[in-house]
């Protein structure tokens, strides 16, 4: 039987780079009607279909049926619980990756110090094109990206004539510190970590994982969006501070814009697979439900692998009644006598 339309494949992994990068949900009722997310507030009601969408960021305030998550779960559109304006993660579903082979992969890479070194010194490479850093070891490209992005934080002060000392940040509450360029690029680095989030998710590679940064849960999401920081948040921070559009939904929504007029969900698709397969190979493949034996041989799941051992017929289960879904009350008629009480 064939899939329905909005449910993707294995084979539909390449839709995301088509996919409306985010969208921010806040003091909403998120519902299902067909294949749309409809989004309910007390001012208006919003259809948005689920399959363009990467991510849905749900915020404050927001309550979602099972049936929306099981329509965006079906659509391999990932799900991401966040704070106040976006910022922090607290929560996330999964994407539309339907293998292991890419997280595998990856785990090989980080938990081998030679090969580790090797793919962040091709992130650093991707960063700052024409830099050689062949040979480098962490503290040397550490100090080179600091250099560079003092640079580049002082180019955009003189091309806009927005002052500029420090980057202040004071974590678990970026809003609540720093001038209007700080706030701005606080909200949209947000923004960018949670495109990261679900490209990263929805190829089936590990948020955790990371090997510039680690020991946080999105360790690789702030890994792959330190490769778009200069060339978008910083720029976009700082031209909209000189235009005096200082709001954080301002900083969401131009991120979101150039995300879609540059198609940069598709560079991260490739960019990320690149820094894990540079040599190529193609590893997102299908959930091929095998178990691990001894060495790198696999066996088939889906396979009672005891009946040779055990008397199957001695196994219990304990299975609970099945019940019926119950049915909404019937309004009462107009010509009905109503109770008095």
């Amino acid at each position: 039987m064939a899939e329905p339309w909005w449910r993707t494949g294995p084979r539909d992994l390449h839709r995301m780079d088509d996919r409306i990068s985010s969208l921010y949900v806040e003091r909403c009722h998120v519902d299902r009607d067909e294949n749309a997310v409809v989004l309910v507030n007390r001012e208006r009601t919003v259809r948005v279909p689920a399959a363009y969408l990467a991510v849905i960021l749900l915020g404050p305030g927001t309550r979602i049926t099972h049936a929306a998550v099981a329509l965006l779960g079906d659509s391999g559109t990932a799900v991401c619980w966040v704070g106040e304006h976006g910022v922090r993660l607290y929560a996330s579903g999964l994407g539309s990756s339907r293998g292991s082979q890419l997280i595998l992969r990856q785990a090989h890479l980080v938990t081998r110090p030679h090969e580790r070194l090797n793919v962040a010194r091709r992130m650093y490479g991707m960063r700052f094109p024409g830099e050689k850093t062949e040979g480098l070891t962490m503290q040397q490209l550490r100090g080179r990206e600091g250099a560079r992005v003092r640079r580049c934080y002082q180019q955009h002060a003189r091309r806009t004539g927005v002052p500029w000392t420090k980057r202040d940040y004071r974590p678990g509450e970026p809003f609540a510190t720093g001038d209007d360029v700080n706030r701005l690029l606080s909200a949209a680095n947000s923004a960018l970590y949670g495109i990261c989030h679900a490209v990263i998710t929805g190829i089936g590679a590990s948020p955790a994982l990371g090997f510039v940064h680690t020991g946080n849960a999105i360790s690789f999401v702030l890994d792959i969006a330190d490769l778009y920081k200069a060339e978008y948040t910083i720029p976009l921070a700082f031209d909209l501070t000189a235009q005096g559009r200082t709001d954080e939904r301002d900083a969401r929504l131009a991120l979101r814009d150039a995300v879609t007029q540059t198609k940069l969900l598709s560079r991260i698709v490739n960019d990320t697979v690149q820094l894990l397969i540079p040599d190529g190979a193609d590893l997102i493949e299908q959930d091929v439900n095998a178990l691990w034996d001894d060495g790198d041989r696999v066996v088939s799941g889906g396979t009672n692998w005891g009946s040779a051992i055990f008397d199957t017929e001695n196994h219990a289960s304990i299975v609970g009644p099945e019940l019926e879904d119950p049915k909404p009350p019937t309004p009462p008629s107009p010509d009905d006598p109503q109770d008095p009480t």
